[in-house]
C-alpha cells in the first residue's frame, strides 16, 4: 500500500450492539480511537459525535470478526495540532478527506472541513 511508512488509520464498521464505526490513528505505538455513532462527516456543514475510547493494539489494524469490518484502510498526516483540535488528512480506498477532530467541553466532534485535497 503506498504510504506504508506513513502512520495509518482504519475505519471499522461495528453492526453489535448499535450500527456505529470506529476511526482509529495510529500514533506512538498504538490506535488512537474514537467511536463514530453516525459515521464520518458527509459535509462541512454537519459535524458528528466522536466519542474517544481507550487506545488500541496495532493489531486491531486489520482486525475483523463477524460483527465487525474494515470499512476503510490507509495512512493519515497530521496538518495541524493543539489542546482542543487535530486537523489531519485520511488517504484510504477512496479520495483523500480532510477533518478536525475538534474537543468540546463535552467531548469531542468530528468535523469535515471545507477545503479538501484535490483529487490525485
Amino acid at each position: 500500500m503506498a504510504g506504508e511508512d506513513r502512520p495509518r488509520f482504519v475505519l471499522h464498521e461495528h453492526r453489535r450492539p448499535r450500527h456505529h464505526f470506529d476511526l482509529r490513528l495510529e500514533e506512538g505505538g498504538v490506535l488512537r480511537s474514537w467511536a463514530l455513532p453516525r459515521g464520518l462527516p458527509t459535509d462541512p456543514t454537519h459535524n458528528r459525535l466522536a466519542v474517544e475510547v481507550a487506545d488500541h493494539d496495532m493489531e486491531h489494524l486489520t482486525y475483523q470478526d463477524e460483527d465487525k469490518s474494515i470499512a476503510d484502510l490507509g495512512w493519515w498526516e497530521e496538518h495541524d495540532r493543539n489542546e482542543r483540535r487535530l486537523l489531519f488528512t485520511l488517504h484510504g480506498r477512496g479520495l483523500p478527506r480532510r477533518y478536525a477532530l475538534i474537543r468540546t467541553a463535552e467531548g469531542w466532534l468530528m468535523h469535515q472541513t471545507k477545503e479538501q485535497p484535490p483529487a490525485a
